[in-house]
């Protein structure tokens, strides 16, 4: 079982848009808060992620209200959490925050009615590409790979494992500056893989020091254990037989676990068994009693008090939701 590819498929990524930004100092490229603009532009999905690319050049990056970073060629920014952000060349341009104009940029974007290539042009003759990637994709019940991310990541050139971000570039540059039919598709498509290859490259990133559910697919133990629960969330895990399987006593699974996760085993399959189960609920001619028996649980009313325990709602009104 590959947990990442579990969790990735579970939480619905959803490609939004991908354009390419083609500036010449002095610039500003600003976006408000996801939530501002993901009604507008992707009204199906709970949440909106960004990242963008450097191709050419450099700029400055950060959350609004905070110092920015620099960003060379190569280097990726990701906001995670929906914050509102900004990229300039130079770092101190006047940044005007206009977020009906933003707003409206983003919709006729998203709805293609925009060029995918973006020229914002300065009286300089510095130049600065990159790209800009938007997808969606759910935040509840359970997104632990969102939960692991910082509010802001730079994933620098020089990191080995963003080498394999080169070639989907590359496609993305030819799509993006050769627009032919089914281009649209295949943009979506690419800010999806784009954003996995992030991911990915965060994973491999990780040290020996960090915690979270990243750095725990990286501890062998954690590994096993999260590869266990995944493969058989239905089963019926205990602390004990899990640490069996996973091939440490039980007080050291629970250590472990714990301080890398930041939350006991049981509790992340509890809370992993309420994901698969929203899926299970949004499908069309779902029952609950069905649902709480494909993700472990005899009674019908225990799983209604657990899913309501973490979600808020029932798992009646979840479906109904997913319904309308």
């Amino acid at each position: 079982m590959d947990v990442l590819s579990d969790v990735l498929r579970s939480i619905h990524l959803s490609g939004s848009m991908l354009f390419l930004v083609d500036a010449v100092a002095p610039w500003v490229s600003w976006a408000p808060r996801a939530e501002v603009f993901r009604p507008a532009v992707l009204p199906a999905s709970q949440h909106l992620v960004s990242y963008h690319i450097i191709i050419r050049g450099q700029c400055w990056a950060g959350l609004r209200d905070a110092p920015p970073e620099r960003f060379a060629e190569g280097d990726i920014l990701v906001v995670p959490h929906g914050d509102a952000y900004f990229l300039a060349n130079p770092p101190d341009a006047e940044i005007t925050y206009g977020t009906d104009e933003a707003v409206s940029f983003f919709r006729r974007m998203a709805a293609g009615e925009l060029p995918t290539v973006v020229a914002q042009c300065g009286s300089g003759s510095e130049p600065t590409q990159f790209i800009c990637g938007f997808l969606g994709c759910q935040m509840r019940p359970f997104n632990p790979v969102l939960a692991a991310l910082p509010p802001m990541i730079h994933l620098r050139a020089t990191t080995p494992q963003n080498q394999r971000m080169r070639h989907l570039v590359d496609f993305a540059l030819c799509e993006l500056r050769e627009p032919s039919p089914g281009g649209r598709g295949v943009l979506l498509r690419l800010a999806e893989l784009m954003f996995i290859e992030v991911v990915r490259a965060c994973v491999e990133d990780v040290d020996d020091s960090r915690t979270g559910w990243l750095a725990g697919l990286r501890d062998p133990l954690i590994a096993r254990a999260l590869h266990l629960l995944h493969q058989a969330p239905a089963r019926r895990w205990t602390l004990e037989s899990l640490a069996e399987q996973a091939g440490a006593s039980r007080s050291v699974l629970a250590e472990h676990f714990g301080r890398i996760v930041g939350q006991p085993p049981m509790h992340y399959l509890m809370e992993w068994r309420m994901q698969l189960a929203s899926r299970l609920l949004a499908e069309p001619g779902s029952k609950v009693v069905a649902v709480a028996a494909a993700v472990g649980y005899d009674s019908e009313s225990a799983f209604s008090r657990a899913f309501k325990k973490l979600v808020g709602v029932s798992p009646a009104r979840w479906r109904q939701r997913g319904e309308a």
